[in-house]
């Protein structure tokens, strides 16, 4: 995550400025999936949190693209750990009602 916002963040113009202002949401939405499903024990909404999270990288990888290939590609392991982490909060909250 960091070398691909690394590669951003040395790109000029408003494209570059989007997209690490979407890196910085997904950031902050991750966040606070810690402090909701851990800290407050609300695993309801930690999934909530998390299916935003999930859109929010979906769309800096959309805006990654855009401006380096290599930036998309290096976030790919990080949506697929949120697929996989949103698969076992998803079972947390429909096994414990």
């Amino acid at each position: 995550m960091g070398i691909s916002a690394g590669i951003i963040w040395n790109r000029k113009g408003k494209a570059a400025k989007k997209a690490l202002g979407f890196f910085a949401l997904q950031l902050f939405l991750n966040f606070l999936w810690s402090i909701f499903f851990f800290g407050f024990h609300l695993p309801f909404l930690a999934l909530l949190d998390l299916i935003l999270l999930w859109l929010a990288i979906l769309v800096t990888m959309k805006l990654f693209y855009k401006i380096s290939e290599l930036s998309f590609w290096l976030l790919v392991p990080y949506i697929l750990w949120v697929s996989f982490a949103g698969v076992l909060n998803l079972a947390i909250v429909l096994l414990n009602p």
